[in-house]
C-alpha cells in the first residue's frame, strides 16, 4: 500500500502535516472509494524542504512541469494560484502512475488551527494525522464541488448515527 510508506516517510522526516480529502474521511469511517492521498501542511521553508527530500527519495514527480523545489517558494506558489488557479499540486509516481499525493499550494485553513485538532488513527503501526471531522467540513465547504458536497452529507449523516448510538 503506497500510503503507509507515504505516512512512514513522513513521519521519519518529522514533517508537519495533515491527511485531508477522502482518505481522511475513510480514515474517520466513512466509505468512500478514492485513489488519490490529500494532504495540507504547515508551509514553512524547514518544513516544505523535509516533505520534498520524502517525496524525492519516494520517487515521487510533479505531475505538472515544474521543478519540486520550486513549491517550497511562497513566490512561486502565489503565481502558480493567481497565474493557474492551483489548488494542489499533484505528486505522481512513475512506475505506479495511480499513485498520487495532491498537496494544497496555500493553507484554506491556518494550519495551527487545524494542527490543534488532529485526530491521530492508527492503521497497521502507524499513527496517522488527520484532519478533525470539523476541519474537514470546513475544507470540504470552501472546495463545494459536487463530490465534496456529497462527503459533507455523509459526514452529516455518521454524525446521526453516532448521536443515535451514543443514545443508546
Amino acid at each position: 500500500m503506497f500510503y503507509e510508506e507515504v505516512f512512514k516517510k513522513l513521519g521519519e522526516k518529522k514533517v508537519r502535516y495533515a491527511v485531508a480529502g477522502g482518505i481522511a474521511l475513510v480514515l474517520h469511517g466513512i466509505v468512500r472509494f478514492t485513489a488519490d492521498l490529500d494532504i495540507i501542511m504547515e508551509l514553512s521553508r524547514d518544513n516544505l524542504e523535509k516533505f520534498i527530500t520524502c517525496i524525492n527519495e519516494l520517487g515521487f514527480k510533479p505531475r505538472v512541469p515544474v521543478n519540486a523545489v520550486d513549491f517550497i517558494d511562497p513566490e512561486m506558489r502565489k503565481q502558480w494560484i493567481e497565474e493557474k488557479g492551483m489548488k494542489v499540486l499533484t505528486f505522481y509516481h512513475p512506475q505506479r502512475q495511480i499513485n498520487q499525493i495532491d498537496v494544497f499550494v496555500n493553507e484554506p485553513l491556518k494550519f495551527d488551527d487545524i494542527e490543534k485538532e488532529i485526530a491521530w488513527i492508527k492503521a497497521k503501526d502507524i499513527t496517522i494525522p488527520v484532519v478533525s471531522i470539523a476541519h474537514l467540513k470546513m475544507l470540504k465547504t470552501i472546495s463545494g464541488r459536487p463530490q465534496d458536497i456529497a462527503d459533507i452529507e455523509a459526514i452529516d449523516e455518521l454524525g446521526k448515527m453516532e448521536g443515535q448510538n451514543d443514545a443508546r
